[in-house]
């Protein structure tokens, strides 16, 4: 009961183990991100101690097979014996305790589907060699995220997983604690069952959901599970306030996605139109750039089971979401599957294996030794039937049979900075260009990763760097770089799209960021004043979207404004005003674009 009142163990990591333990099914699983240590092995083996002893706890590897997984062909067995032995899976075998996701953050994207179903449906449909049917598959799932950076576990696995503990913060000397009481968790199980839970709990829940931006529908559900295992713990028979606002901050304040709405007299002054006041300093941003704003303006002092619950959920926001939040949730780019080295492709000669496929190996590719007899052990019985009397080989493999090993390979990412050197204000945002760019280097030297630089003012863009890792190279191209002139945005953006998309051609991810105000004067044909500046701009700006190239908006204006939020809207690009952000800071958002993070 202690650890459930006051954890010793930092960001409740004990609490939701004990929840878990209570009820694995309803709860999904939780999400532990941290990487090998004692800590993670100590809250496995926390989590052992407190499931019934009957529960399975099984590890599932990364590479796992569908056939490991789901069930099928036991190739050995069937060998032996000369006719189909099948096997059962590894989640089929964990039905009624817990499997632990290995490296969940490089899970395959059928093990996660596999995964899913089971936790949504509470049953496999099998339709493979020797097992047809439907297998029960009750099972709660912990995903080992070992991700550095900006990885993380699949946005489908983790919605279905009600907790996320994230220790990569805690030192390895931190202490602790005591593990919970696994006599109470034996009766919190036992109590379950009668628990009741009123509608005003889960109207909380979902008003708080919609509050904070929580993009799933399964949230709000999974955190009543939580409220119910919490009052069980407590040995309650009916949830109370305590247990929403502790399900509150532990399942609904982790996948925030924005800020409640401000007070009323800070709505006024946001409300102000942009050019009101050009020569206060005090103003910041113009209504359209505050963040999103969501159901009525709520008083400081909660007096309904609501506003504690969104209280309580807020006080579980991470620290490093707070960040985000302030600005506003962003768009995302059009292109899929970018990673940390750039875009996934198939091959045949190397990489990481991706599953096997039917052919006959031609030159570079390789066989797969152990799948192609898999394909061949069901029929074994049959062609000894029909083939020579006199044969003596044991396994009989024909040219249907083969299976090549196929991989999957990742690209090399261009990070292309396009800077608007125009204005008078030049001066500084090439200043800010050349320490971002020095750092974003830094970092792709790391990861192998290019960088080019696109320059554009007065009436056209020029392409001042090919894309390179050399950091000298990159700061003598910056000190010579002279600013000032009129906006030739739509330029800019042309001359940035066709680098990209030459880059993609040599096989490389392109990831734009975008350095202006958002402010172009100068038109495609080059001639000045009226609307054609902005009409090129924004045409070229879904030209971007349209060819899918992800993309970083930063709006190097003092304040920011809402036609670049626009324009970068339109380019599919996330937005981030500049002033806010140092050289570091746009490092990490250039990670976690590459990344193709939420």
């Amino acid at each position: 009961m202690s650890a459930l009142a006051d954890p010793n163990f930092p960001g409740d990591a004990a609490l939701a183990t004990a929840l878990f333990s209570v009820d694995p099914v309803g709860l999904g699983g939780v999400v532990l991100r941290a990487g090998p240590g004692p800590h993670r092995d100590r809250l496995i083996a926390w989590l052992r101690s407190l499931l019934p002893e009957t529960a399975p706890l099984l590890r599932v590897p990364l590479h796992v097979t569908d056939d490991r997984l789901l069930g099928g062909l036991s190739l050995s067995a069937t060998l032996r014996a000369g006719r189909v032995v099948a096997e059962e899976g590894l989640l089929a075998q964990a039905s009624g305790g817990v499997v632990v996701l290995a490296m969940a953050e490089r899970i395959a994207a059928s093990v996660v589907a596999h995964v899913s179903a089971a936790i949504d449906r509470g049953e496999l449909v099998l339709e493979r060699a020797g097992l047809t049917g439907i297998v029960p598959c009750r099972i709660g799932v912990v995903a080992l995220d070992e991700g550095l950076d900006d990885e993380r576990a699949p946005a489908a696995l983790s919605d279905r997983l009600a907790f996320k503990i994230d220790l990569t913060a805690v030192s390895p000397r931190a202490d602790m604690g005591s593990p919970p009481d696994h006599v109470l968790a034996r009766q919190a199980r036992g109590l379950l069952p009668v628990v009741e839970l009123g509608d005003e709990v889960v109207e909380a829940f979902c008003q708080a959901s919609v509050a904070l931006g929580v993009p799933s529908l399964r949230v709000p559900l999974l955190a009543a599970a939580a409220a119910r295992a919490h009052a069980a713990w407590q040995g309650r028979t009916r949830v109370e306030g305590a247990d929403a606002v502790v399900a509150a901050r532990l399942v609904l304040g982790p996948r925030a996605t924005r800020l409640d709405q401000p007070a009323p007299d800070e709505e006024e002054t946001l409300a102000e139109p942009a050019d009101a006041h050009p020569d206060r300093e005090d103003h910041v941003a113009e209504p359209d750039d505050s963040p999103p704003k969501a159901a009525p303006t709520r008083s400081s002092s909660p007096s309904s089971l609501e506003e504690i619950v969104l209280k309580a959920a807020k006080s579980g926001v991470p620290a490093g979401l707070l960040d985000t939040l302030v600005l506003g949730p962003q768009p995302r780019a059009a292109a899929p599957g970018a990673g940390k080295a750039g875009l996934a492709r198939t091959s045949s000669d190397g990489g990481r294996p991706a599953g096997t496929r039917a052919a006959v190996p031609r030159s570079g590719e390789r066989l797969n030794v152990v799948e192609t007899l898999r394909a061949a052990a069901p029929w074994q019985r049959l062609r000894r039937r029909v083939g020579e009397s006199g044969s003596a080989r044991r396994v009989e493999v024909r040219k249907e049979d083969l299976r090549i090993t196929r991989f999957q390979q990742r690209t090399e990412t261009c990070v292309i900075f396009a800077v608007d050197a125009s204005g008078s204000a030049a001066l500084q945002r090439l200043a800010e260009a050349k320490g971002a760019v020095e750092q974003v280097l830094s970092d792709c030297y790391v990861r192998r990763d290019h960088v080019a630089l696109v320059a554009f003012r007065r009436d056209s863009a020029t392409l001042l760097l090919p894309p390179t890792r050399s950091l000298a190279r990159v700061r003598r191209t910056l000190a010579d770089l002279a600013g000032g002139g009129t906006t030739p945005l739509a330029a800019g953006i042309d001359a940035a799209l066709a680098l990209a998309l030459e880059e993609r051609r040599r096989g490389r991810t392109p990831l734009l960021v975008l350095m202006t105000d958002g402010r172009g004067n100068v038109a495609r044909n080059g001639s000045e004043g009226g609307t054609a500046p902005a009409a090129d701009a924004l045409a070229g700006a879904r030209a971007l979207r349209a060819a899918g190239v992800r993309a970083l908006f930063l709006d190097t204006a003092p304040r920011p404004r809402a036609h670049a939020r626009a324009l970068a809207s339109e380019m599919g690009a996330r937005y981030l005003p500049l002033p806010y952000l140092d050289p570091v800071g746009i490092s990490r958002h250039v990670q976690s674009l590459a990344v193709g993070a939420t």
